[in-house]
Protein backbone atom coordinates (compact mmCIF):
# COMPACT_ATOMS: atom_id res chain seq x y z
CA UNK A 1 0.00 0.00 0.00
CA UNK A 2 3.08 2.41 1.04
CA UNK A 3 4.71 1.47 -2.48
CA UNK A 4 1.09 2.11 -4.46
CA UNK A 5 1.70 5.80 -2.71
CA UNK A 6 5.26 6.16 -3.62
CA UNK A 7 3.61 5.59 -7.30
CA UNK A 8 0.92 7.91 -7.05
CA UNK A 9 3.20 10.51 -5.69
CA UNK A 10 5.48 10.25 -8.65
CA UNK A 11 2.50 10.70 -11.66
CA UNK A 12 1.35 13.69 -8.78
CA UNK A 13 4.77 15.24 -9.67
CA UNK A 14 5.21 14.14 -13.40
CA UNK A 15 1.83 15.87 -13.81
CA UNK A 16 3.00 19.11 -12.11
CA UNK A 17 5.97 19.46 -14.29
CA UNK A 18 4.19 18.83 -17.72
CA UNK A 19 1.86 21.93 -16.29
CA UNK A 20 4.83 23.99 -15.17
CA UNK A 21 3.52 23.63 -11.35
CA UNK A 22 6.60 24.35 -8.98
CA UNK A 23 4.38 23.26 -5.63
CA UNK A 24 2.52 20.48 -5.14
CA UNK A 25 -0.98 20.96 -4.38
CA UNK A 26 -2.89 19.18 -1.78
CA UNK A 27 -6.51 18.07 -1.93
CA UNK A 28 -7.79 21.10 0.17
CA UNK A 29 -6.31 23.37 -2.46
CA UNK A 30 -3.51 24.45 0.33
CA UNK A 31 0.02 25.40 -1.78
CA UNK A 32 2.53 23.40 0.23
CA UNK A 33 5.89 22.81 0.64
CA UNK A 34 7.33 20.18 2.49
CA UNK A 35 10.31 19.80 4.85
CA UNK A 36 11.48 18.45 7.45
CA UNK A 37 11.21 20.42 11.52
CA UNK A 38 12.76 19.57 14.63
CA UNK A 39 9.13 19.37 16.36
CA UNK A 40 9.79 19.35 20.16
CA UNK A 41 7.79 16.60 22.04
CA UNK A 42 5.20 18.39 23.26
CA UNK A 43 4.24 19.85 20.01
CA UNK A 44 4.45 16.47 17.76
CA UNK A 45 2.24 14.31 20.61
CA UNK A 46 -0.56 16.64 21.17
CA UNK A 47 -2.29 16.12 18.56
CA UNK A 48 -1.51 12.52 19.10
CA UNK A 49 -2.85 12.35 22.55
CA UNK A 50 -5.79 14.50 21.54
CA UNK A 51 -8.60 12.73 21.95
CA UNK A 52 -7.44 10.81 25.23
CA UNK A 53 -9.10 10.70 28.58
CA UNK A 54 -5.40 12.01 29.93
CA UNK A 55 -3.94 14.08 27.28
CA UNK A 56 -0.93 15.54 28.87
CA UNK A 57 1.70 17.80 28.02
CA UNK A 58 4.95 15.41 26.59
CA UNK A 59 8.59 16.42 28.12
CA UNK A 60 12.20 16.69 26.91
CA UNK A 61 14.68 13.83 28.28
CA UNK A 62 17.36 14.55 29.99
CA UNK A 63 20.04 11.97 30.09
CA UNK A 64 22.60 11.81 32.16
CA UNK A 65 24.55 9.45 29.94
CA UNK A 66 27.18 11.22 27.93
CA UNK A 67 26.84 11.54 24.60
CA UNK A 68 24.45 8.60 24.14
CA UNK A 69 21.25 10.86 23.91
CA UNK A 70 22.99 12.55 20.80
CA UNK A 71 22.87 8.97 19.02
CA UNK A 72 20.04 10.23 16.32
CA UNK A 73 21.82 9.87 12.85
CA UNK A 74 20.65 7.52 9.98
CA UNK A 75 20.82 3.86 11.48
CA UNK A 76 21.98 4.86 15.20
CA UNK A 77 20.28 4.23 18.05
CA UNK A 78 17.65 7.04 18.75
CA UNK A 79 17.44 8.00 15.01
CA UNK A 80 15.15 10.25 14.05
CA UNK A 81 15.34 12.55 17.35
CA UNK A 82 17.13 16.10 18.01
CA UNK A 83 18.61 17.06 21.12
CA UNK A 84 20.83 19.63 23.19
CA UNK A 85 24.08 19.10 24.65
CA UNK A 86 24.79 20.42 28.80
CA UNK A 87 28.30 21.99 29.56
CA UNK A 88 28.86 18.95 31.27
CA UNK A 89 28.82 16.45 28.36
CA UNK A 90 25.61 15.55 29.39
CA UNK A 91 22.45 16.22 27.33
CA UNK A 92 18.64 16.33 26.09
CA UNK A 93 16.50 14.65 24.39
CA UNK A 94 14.52 17.38 22.60
CA UNK A 95 11.87 16.12 20.54
CA UNK A 96 11.59 14.22 16.73
CA UNK A 97 12.97 15.26 13.29
CA UNK A 98 10.18 14.88 11.20
CA UNK A 99 8.32 15.72 7.63
CA UNK A 100 5.94 18.31 7.61
CA UNK A 101 3.71 20.45 5.00
CA UNK A 102 3.56 23.83 5.70
CA UNK A 103 2.34 26.82 3.19
CA UNK A 104 5.20 29.53 2.01
CA UNK A 105 3.04 32.28 3.62
CA UNK A 106 2.79 30.36 7.18
CA UNK A 107 6.83 29.54 7.01
CA UNK A 108 7.53 33.20 6.19
CA UNK A 109 5.57 34.04 9.02
CA UNK A 110 7.73 31.84 11.02
CA UNK A 111 11.12 33.68 9.98
CA UNK A 112 14.19 32.73 12.61
CA UNK A 113 11.49 30.58 14.86
CA UNK A 114 11.12 28.07 11.96
CA UNK A 115 12.00 24.96 14.11
CA UNK A 116 15.16 24.20 11.68
CA UNK A 117 13.03 23.91 8.54
CA UNK A 118 14.98 21.64 6.07
CA UNK A 119 13.31 21.66 2.42
CA UNK A 120 12.66 17.95 0.74
CA UNK A 121 12.68 17.49 -2.99
CA UNK A 122 9.23 15.62 -3.14
CA UNK A 123 6.37 14.69 -0.84
CA UNK A 124 6.96 12.22 1.91
CA UNK A 125 5.10 9.57 2.46
CA UNK A 126 3.92 10.95 5.78
CA UNK A 127 3.92 14.17 7.74
CA UNK A 128 2.25 16.22 10.20
CA UNK A 129 0.57 19.57 8.57
CA UNK A 130 1.85 23.35 10.29
CA UNK A 131 -0.63 25.77 10.90
CA UNK A 132 0.66 28.99 12.61
CA UNK A 133 -2.08 31.28 14.58
CA UNK A 134 -0.73 34.83 16.21
CA UNK A 135 2.96 33.74 15.21
CA UNK A 136 2.91 30.42 16.78
CA UNK A 137 2.98 26.54 15.05
CA UNK A 138 0.58 24.03 15.34
CA UNK A 139 1.00 20.28 14.77
CA UNK A 140 -1.43 18.14 13.07
CA UNK A 141 -1.31 14.40 13.73
CA UNK A 142 1.08 12.35 11.42
CA UNK A 143 -1.03 12.18 7.78
CA UNK A 144 -0.75 8.99 6.03
CA UNK A 145 -3.12 7.56 3.83
CA UNK A 146 -2.43 3.88 3.97
CA UNK A 147 -1.76 3.07 7.57
CA UNK A 148 -1.17 -0.45 8.29
CA UNK A 149 -1.95 -3.24 10.89
CA UNK A 150 -0.29 -6.10 12.08
CA UNK A 151 -0.57 -9.00 14.36
CA UNK A 152 1.77 -8.86 17.39
CA UNK A 153 2.80 -10.59 20.64
CA UNK A 154 3.50 -8.35 23.35
CA UNK A 155 5.85 -9.66 26.48
CA UNK A 156 5.51 -7.91 29.56
CA UNK A 157 8.56 -8.10 32.11
CA UNK A 158 7.51 -6.32 35.07
CA UNK A 159 10.56 -7.27 36.94
CA UNK A 160 13.08 -4.64 34.36
CA UNK A 161 16.10 -2.83 35.06
CA UNK A 162 14.90 0.19 32.77
CA UNK A 163 11.66 1.09 34.66
CA UNK A 164 8.53 -0.53 36.55
CA UNK A 165 7.49 -2.03 33.00
CA UNK A 166 9.03 -2.85 29.83
CA UNK A 167 7.37 -4.70 26.49
CA UNK A 168 8.77 -6.49 23.80
CA UNK A 169 6.95 -6.68 20.43
CA UNK A 170 7.63 -10.27 18.71
CA UNK A 171 7.15 -9.99 15.47
CA UNK A 172 6.72 -6.37 14.27
CA UNK A 173 7.16 -5.33 10.73
CA UNK A 174 10.86 -5.53 8.89
CA UNK A 175 9.93 -2.35 6.77
CA UNK A 176 9.09 -0.83 9.93
CA UNK A 177 12.41 1.51 9.75
CA UNK A 178 12.91 3.86 12.67
CA UNK A 179 11.20 4.93 15.40
CA UNK A 180 10.17 8.19 15.43
CA UNK A 181 7.26 7.78 18.03
CA UNK A 182 5.18 5.64 19.95
CA UNK A 183 1.51 6.01 21.66
CA UNK A 184 0.29 3.28 23.93
CA UNK A 185 -3.87 2.94 24.12
CA UNK A 186 -5.72 1.45 26.13
CA UNK A 187 -9.37 0.07 26.58
CA UNK A 188 -9.96 2.44 29.56
CA UNK A 189 -9.62 5.47 27.01
CA UNK A 190 -5.82 6.62 27.89
CA UNK A 191 -2.92 7.56 25.37
CA UNK A 192 0.60 7.19 26.52
CA UNK A 193 3.57 8.74 24.50
CA UNK A 194 6.28 6.96 24.23
CA UNK A 195 9.92 8.94 24.01
CA UNK A 196 13.51 8.34 23.14
CA UNK A 197 16.00 7.15 25.83
CA UNK A 198 13.84 6.95 28.57
CA UNK A 199 10.94 4.47 27.01
CA UNK A 200 11.99 3.55 23.46
CA UNK A 201 14.93 1.59 23.08
CA UNK A 202 15.94 -0.73 19.91
CA UNK A 203 11.86 -1.63 19.64
CA UNK A 204 11.22 -1.75 23.07
CA UNK A 205 8.94 0.48 25.29
CA UNK A 206 9.69 0.59 28.91
CA UNK A 207 7.93 3.20 31.75
CA UNK A 208 7.93 3.93 35.29
CA UNK A 209 4.96 4.24 36.95
CA UNK A 210 6.33 5.74 40.49
CA UNK A 211 8.07 2.10 42.12
CA UNK A 212 11.26 2.56 40.30
CA UNK A 213 12.33 6.44 39.59
CA UNK A 214 16.22 5.89 38.30
CA UNK A 215 17.52 3.40 35.80
CA UNK A 216 20.92 1.65 35.77
CA UNK A 217 23.27 4.65 34.28
CA UNK A 218 21.94 7.19 37.06
CA UNK A 219 19.18 8.89 34.97
CA UNK A 220 16.05 9.89 36.91
CA UNK A 221 12.60 8.38 35.01
CA UNK A 222 9.41 10.66 34.38
CA UNK A 223 6.64 8.60 35.94
CA UNK A 224 3.78 10.96 36.72
CA UNK A 225 1.96 10.69 33.42
CA UNK A 226 2.25 6.51 33.35
CA UNK A 227 1.08 5.64 37.13
CA UNK A 228 -2.53 5.91 35.85
CA UNK A 229 -1.43 3.29 33.33
CA UNK A 230 -0.99 0.34 36.09
CA UNK A 231 -4.21 -1.74 36.25
CA UNK A 232 -5.37 -0.74 32.76
CA UNK A 233 -5.14 -2.81 29.65
CA UNK A 234 -3.07 -1.85 26.83
CA UNK A 235 -5.30 -2.76 23.69
CA UNK A 236 -3.11 -1.21 20.83
CA UNK A 237 0.80 0.26 20.25
CA UNK A 238 0.81 2.51 17.46
CA UNK A 239 4.37 3.08 16.28
CA UNK A 240 5.36 6.38 14.68
CA UNK A 241 7.73 5.74 11.72
CA UNK A 242 9.02 7.63 8.63
CA UNK A 243 6.46 6.57 6.40
CA UNK A 244 3.50 6.89 8.59
CA UNK A 245 1.17 4.72 11.40
CA UNK A 246 2.08 0.68 11.98
CA UNK A 247 -0.44 -0.54 14.57
CA UNK A 248 -0.58 -3.66 16.28
CA UNK A 249 -3.37 -5.95 16.53
CA UNK A 250 -3.10 -8.24 19.93
CA UNK A 251 -5.83 -9.08 22.72
CA UNK A 252 -4.54 -7.08 24.93
CA UNK A 253 -2.12 -6.57 27.81
CA UNK A 254 -2.81 -6.05 31.42
CA UNK A 255 -0.38 -4.18 33.47
CA UNK A 256 -0.90 -5.40 37.01
CA UNK A 257 -0.40 -3.02 39.73
CA UNK A 258 3.14 -2.49 41.47
CA UNK A 259 3.57 -1.14 44.75
CA UNK A 260 6.33 -0.33 47.56
CA UNK A 261 6.94 -3.55 49.88
CA UNK A 262 9.16 -5.33 51.94
CA UNK A 263 10.28 -9.49 50.68
CA UNK A 264 13.18 -10.97 52.11
CA UNK A 265 14.71 -14.38 52.91
CA UNK A 266 17.51 -14.39 55.47
CA UNK A 267 20.89 -16.18 54.10
CA UNK A 268 21.39 -19.44 56.33
CA UNK A 269 23.86 -22.53 55.86
CA UNK A 270 23.25 -25.02 52.94
CA UNK A 271 21.94 -28.43 54.09
CA UNK A 272 18.60 -29.05 56.06
CA UNK A 273 17.53 -25.91 57.91
CA UNK A 274 14.85 -23.16 58.57
CA UNK A 275 15.37 -19.23 57.87
CA UNK A 276 13.05 -16.28 58.07
CA UNK A 277 10.76 -14.80 55.67
CA UNK A 278 9.82 -11.34 56.08
CA UNK A 279 6.77 -10.26 53.76
CA UNK A 280 5.37 -6.67 54.43
CA UNK A 281 3.05 -4.10 53.20
CA UNK A 282 1.22 -6.15 50.62
CA UNK A 283 -2.51 -5.08 49.93
CA UNK A 284 -5.13 -6.96 52.12
CA UNK A 285 -6.46 -8.29 48.40
CA UNK A 286 -3.04 -9.85 47.51
CA UNK A 287 -2.74 -13.53 47.39
CA UNK A 288 0.31 -14.67 47.50
CA UNK A 289 1.63 -17.54 45.63
CA UNK A 290 5.14 -18.81 46.26
CA UNK A 291 7.72 -20.83 44.15
CA UNK A 292 11.30 -22.08 44.66
CA UNK A 293 12.84 -25.23 44.35
CA UNK A 294 11.60 -28.35 44.84
CA UNK A 295 13.04 -29.29 48.49
CA UNK A 296 11.60 -25.85 49.75
CA UNK A 297 8.40 -25.37 51.55
CA UNK A 298 7.13 -21.29 52.58
CA UNK A 299 4.80 -20.14 55.15
CA UNK A 300 4.16 -16.90 56.14
CA UNK A 301 7.18 -16.42 57.97
CA UNK A 302 9.83 -18.87 57.77
CA UNK A 303 11.42 -21.04 54.73
CA UNK A 304 12.43 -24.40 55.34
CA UNK A 305 14.25 -26.40 53.38
CA UNK A 306 16.46 -30.41 53.35
CA UNK A 307 19.36 -31.39 51.49
CA UNK A 308 19.79 -28.06 49.91
CA UNK A 309 22.82 -27.18 48.18
CA UNK A 310 24.85 -23.82 48.65
CA UNK A 311 24.58 -21.31 46.17
CA UNK A 312 22.11 -18.21 45.20
CA UNK A 313 18.41 -18.68 45.38
CA UNK A 314 15.12 -16.98 44.36
CA UNK A 315 11.90 -16.84 46.05
CA UNK A 316 9.04 -15.54 44.18
CA UNK A 317 5.43 -14.62 45.08
CA UNK A 318 2.76 -14.06 42.43
CA UNK A 319 -1.11 -12.98 43.16
CA UNK A 320 -3.41 -15.85 42.49
CA UNK A 321 -5.99 -12.81 41.77
CA UNK A 322 -3.49 -11.52 39.00
CA UNK A 323 -4.34 -8.48 40.01
CA UNK A 324 -1.18 -7.46 41.28
CA UNK A 325 2.40 -7.56 39.80
CA UNK A 326 4.55 -10.56 41.21
CA UNK A 327 7.75 -9.92 43.19
CA UNK A 328 11.36 -11.82 43.68
CA UNK A 329 13.95 -11.51 46.31
CA UNK A 330 16.99 -13.69 46.44
CA UNK A 331 19.22 -15.24 49.56
CA UNK A 332 21.97 -17.78 49.90
CA UNK A 333 22.68 -20.72 51.54
CA UNK A 334 26.80 -21.09 52.24
CA UNK A 335 28.78 -23.43 53.25
CA UNK A 336 32.44 -24.15 54.16
CA UNK A 337 32.66 -27.07 52.05
CA UNK A 338 35.14 -27.00 48.36
CA UNK A 339 34.11 -29.90 46.45
CA UNK A 340 36.31 -28.89 43.38
CA UNK A 341 39.81 -29.39 42.73
CA UNK A 342 41.66 -28.61 39.24
CA UNK A 343 43.05 -31.47 36.87
CA UNK A 344 45.92 -30.61 34.86
CA UNK A 345 45.85 -33.84 32.26
CA UNK A 346 42.05 -32.27 31.62
CA UNK A 347 42.31 -28.47 32.12
CA UNK A 348 39.09 -28.42 34.06
CA UNK A 349 37.31 -28.34 37.74
CA UNK A 350 36.48 -31.66 39.15
CA UNK A 351 35.37 -33.24 41.90
CA UNK A 352 37.25 -32.99 44.61
CA UNK A 353 38.15 -36.12 47.04
CA UNK A 354 34.74 -37.10 48.76
CA UNK A 355 32.80 -35.15 46.37
CA UNK A 356 30.33 -35.96 43.60
CA UNK A 357 29.82 -35.13 40.31
CA UNK A 358 27.01 -32.88 41.35
CA UNK A 359 28.86 -31.26 44.13
CA UNK A 360 31.22 -30.30 41.99
CA UNK A 361 28.72 -29.07 39.00
CA UNK A 362 26.98 -26.65 41.50
CA UNK A 363 29.84 -24.85 42.43
CA UNK A 364 30.67 -23.99 38.89
CA UNK A 365 27.03 -23.23 38.07
CA UNK A 366 27.34 -20.95 41.46
CA UNK A 367 30.80 -19.25 39.86
CA UNK A 368 30.89 -15.44 40.60
CA UNK A 369 34.53 -14.63 39.86
CA UNK A 370 37.78 -15.81 37.95
CA UNK A 371 40.73 -14.00 38.89
CA UNK A 372 44.19 -14.29 36.45
CA UNK A 373 46.75 -13.13 37.78
CA UNK A 374 45.58 -10.60 40.14
CA UNK A 375 42.92 -9.27 37.39
CA UNK A 376 39.35 -10.04 38.26
CA UNK A 377 36.61 -11.27 36.21
CA UNK A 378 33.15 -11.65 36.87
CA UNK A 379 31.84 -15.20 36.10
CA UNK A 380 28.09 -14.07 36.15
CA UNK A 381 25.53 -11.52 35.31
CA UNK A 382 26.16 -8.51 32.87
CA UNK A 383 29.28 -8.13 31.62
CA UNK A 384 30.70 -11.44 32.57
CA UNK A 385 33.19 -13.85 30.80
CA UNK A 386 32.72 -17.59 30.26
CA UNK A 387 36.71 -18.57 31.27
CA UNK A 388 34.95 -21.66 32.36
CA UNK A 389 32.67 -23.87 30.54
CA UNK A 390 29.90 -26.03 31.79
CA UNK A 391 31.37 -28.97 31.98
CA UNK A 392 34.07 -27.20 34.05
CA UNK A 393 36.69 -26.68 31.79
CA UNK A 394 39.33 -24.10 31.50
CA UNK A 395 38.80 -22.67 28.34
CA UNK A 396 42.85 -21.05 27.44
CA UNK A 397 41.21 -19.10 24.58
CA UNK A 398 38.54 -16.94 26.36
CA UNK A 399 38.79 -13.08 24.99
CA UNK A 400 37.15 -10.02 26.81
CA UNK A 401 36.01 -7.73 24.03
CA UNK A 402 38.28 -9.19 21.27
CA UNK A 403 41.73 -9.50 23.36
CA UNK A 404 43.40 -12.59 24.43
CA UNK A 405 42.96 -13.02 28.78
CA UNK A 406 45.88 -15.70 29.02
CA UNK A 407 48.92 -13.92 27.79
CA UNK A 408 50.19 -17.54 26.35
CA UNK A 409 53.16 -17.39 28.85
CA UNK A 410 51.77 -20.94 30.87
CA UNK A 411 52.41 -19.00 33.97
CA UNK A 412 49.18 -18.31 35.61
CA UNK A 413 47.85 -18.07 38.77
CA UNK A 414 44.15 -18.75 39.15
CA UNK A 415 41.87 -18.15 41.57
CA UNK A 416 37.72 -19.45 41.48
CA UNK A 417 34.89 -18.36 43.81
CA UNK A 418 31.67 -18.90 44.06
CA UNK A 419 28.43 -17.76 45.71
CA UNK A 420 27.49 -19.73 48.69
CA UNK A 421 30.92 -21.21 48.97
CA UNK A 422 33.24 -19.58 51.55
CA UNK A 423 36.06 -20.78 50.59
CA UNK A 424 37.62 -20.79 46.95
CA UNK A 425 40.15 -22.46 44.78
CA UNK A 426 43.73 -21.29 44.13
CA UNK A 427 45.68 -22.40 41.37
CA UNK A 428 49.19 -21.80 40.17
CA UNK A 429 50.13 -23.08 37.15
CA UNK A 430 53.81 -23.28 35.74
CA UNK A 431 55.59 -23.81 32.29
CA UNK A 432 58.09 -26.05 31.90
CA UNK A 433 61.96 -24.30 31.50
CA UNK A 434 62.92 -23.26 28.16
CA UNK A 435 66.43 -25.08 26.83
CA UNK A 436 69.00 -23.81 24.71
CA UNK A 437 70.64 -25.76 21.61
CA UNK A 438 70.03 -28.75 23.60
CA UNK A 439 68.31 -31.79 22.33
CA UNK A 440 67.30 -33.03 26.01
CA UNK A 441 65.53 -31.63 28.45
CA UNK A 442 66.26 -31.79 32.02
CA UNK A 443 64.21 -33.77 34.35
CA UNK A 444 61.37 -31.45 36.20
CA UNK A 445 59.63 -31.45 39.15
CA UNK A 446 55.87 -30.85 40.36
CA UNK A 447 54.97 -30.06 43.59
CA UNK A 448 51.02 -29.95 44.50
CA UNK A 449 50.44 -27.74 47.82
CA UNK A 450 47.59 -27.43 49.68
CA UNK A 451 46.63 -24.14 51.85
CA UNK A 452 43.61 -23.82 54.05
CA UNK A 453 42.83 -20.93 56.38
CA UNK A 454 40.00 -22.04 58.93
CA UNK A 455 37.48 -19.22 60.35
CA UNK A 456 39.41 -19.21 63.15
CA UNK A 457 42.49 -17.93 61.10
CA UNK A 458 44.68 -20.92 61.56
CA UNK A 459 45.90 -21.98 58.41
CA UNK A 460 47.57 -25.40 57.44
CA UNK A 461 49.40 -27.05 54.62
CA UNK A 462 49.99 -29.98 53.06
CA UNK A 463 52.81 -30.75 50.88
CA UNK A 464 52.67 -34.00 48.34
CA UNK A 465 55.66 -36.08 47.41
CA UNK A 466 57.59 -34.58 44.58
CA UNK A 467 57.76 -36.53 41.30
CA UNK A 468 60.25 -36.20 38.66
CA UNK A 469 59.46 -36.55 34.34
CA UNK A 470 62.73 -37.44 32.15
CA UNK A 471 61.93 -36.09 28.50
CA UNK A 472 64.18 -36.83 25.83
CA UNK A 473 63.15 -34.03 23.51
CA UNK A 474 64.71 -32.42 20.51
CA UNK A 475 64.55 -28.52 20.27
CA UNK A 476 64.77 -25.61 18.32
CA UNK A 477 67.79 -23.08 19.73
CA UNK A 478 64.93 -20.42 18.99
CA UNK A 479 63.00 -21.27 22.04
CA UNK A 480 62.34 -17.72 23.12
CA UNK A 481 58.35 -18.12 23.16
CA UNK A 482 59.27 -20.52 26.35
CA UNK A 483 58.51 -18.84 29.67
CA UNK A 484 60.09 -20.34 33.00
CA UNK A 485 58.61 -18.72 35.92
CA UNK A 486 57.68 -20.81 39.76
CA UNK A 487 54.07 -18.88 40.22
CA UNK A 488 53.23 -18.97 44.19
CA UNK A 489 50.10 -17.91 45.70
CA UNK A 490 49.36 -17.91 49.27
CA UNK A 491 46.10 -16.30 50.01
CA UNK A 492 44.04 -16.33 53.02
CA UNK A 493 40.77 -18.48 52.72
CA UNK A 494 42.03 -20.10 49.53
CA UNK A 495 42.93 -23.50 48.56
CA UNK A 496 46.17 -23.23 46.73
CA UNK A 497 47.35 -26.05 44.16
CA UNK A 498 51.13 -25.52 41.95
CA UNK A 499 50.78 -28.07 38.81
CA UNK A 500 52.97 -28.10 36.12
CA UNK A 501 50.69 -28.29 32.78
CA UNK A 502 53.05 -28.52 29.68
CA UNK A 503 51.49 -25.96 27.42
CA UNK A 504 47.47 -25.22 29.17
CA UNK A 505 47.01 -22.94 26.31
CA UNK A 506 46.77 -25.96 24.33
CA UNK A 507 46.11 -28.98 26.31
CA UNK A 508 49.55 -30.64 24.24
CA UNK A 509 52.43 -31.43 26.48
CA UNK A 510 54.85 -32.32 24.01
CA UNK A 511 55.34 -32.11 19.87
CA UNK A 512 57.13 -34.44 17.87
CA UNK A 513 60.77 -33.05 17.14
CA UNK A 514 61.13 -31.61 14.12
CA UNK A 515 64.96 -32.93 13.73
CA UNK A 516 63.81 -36.59 14.46
CA UNK A 517 61.49 -36.51 11.92
CA UNK A 518 63.98 -35.37 9.04
CA UNK A 519 66.31 -37.82 10.69
CA UNK A 520 63.63 -40.77 10.42
CA UNK A 521 62.65 -39.43 6.43
CA UNK A 522 66.87 -39.46 5.49
CA UNK A 523 67.44 -43.15 7.02
CA UNK A 524 64.50 -44.36 5.16
CA UNK A 525 65.47 -42.98 2.26
CA UNK A 526 69.35 -43.99 2.49
CA UNK A 527 67.84 -47.79 3.32
CA UNK A 528 65.55 -47.56 -0.11
CA UNK A 529 68.33 -47.09 -2.07
CA UNK A 530 70.54 -49.72 -0.78
CA UNK A 531 68.26 -52.10 -1.56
Amino acid sequence: MKKFQKIACLTAGLACMMNAISIPVLAEGENYIYGTMNIPYADFYRAELENSNNAYEVDAVSSATNTKWSKNGEGELFEGSYGQANEDGSGQILGVTYPVAITQEDLETLADNNYNFQALDSQPEAYKIVTVTDGKANFSAVQDENPETFEATLKLNTATAWGDYQIDVETAPENLGAIYGAILKTQEGNAYAMRHEQNIWRGEFAWSSGIKTSEPHGNMLDYENFESLMGETIEEIIYIAKSGYYTTINDGLYIPIKFNNTLEVESNTAGTGITALTLENFPDDYDPEFTIADNFVITDNEVSYTDALAGSYTLNVSDKNNKYASFSTSFILSTEDLPITYDKELNKLVPADGFTEQDASNFIKNLATVTINEKEYSASGRGSVQIVQEDGTVDFTTENRGEAIFDGSGNYNLTFTATGYANALTVALTAEAPTEASTEVPATTTQSSTTRTNSSGTSSTTVRTATSNNTSNNTSSNASNNVSNNASNNTSNNNATTLDTGSPKTGDKSAIPVAMLALAGFSAIFSKKKK
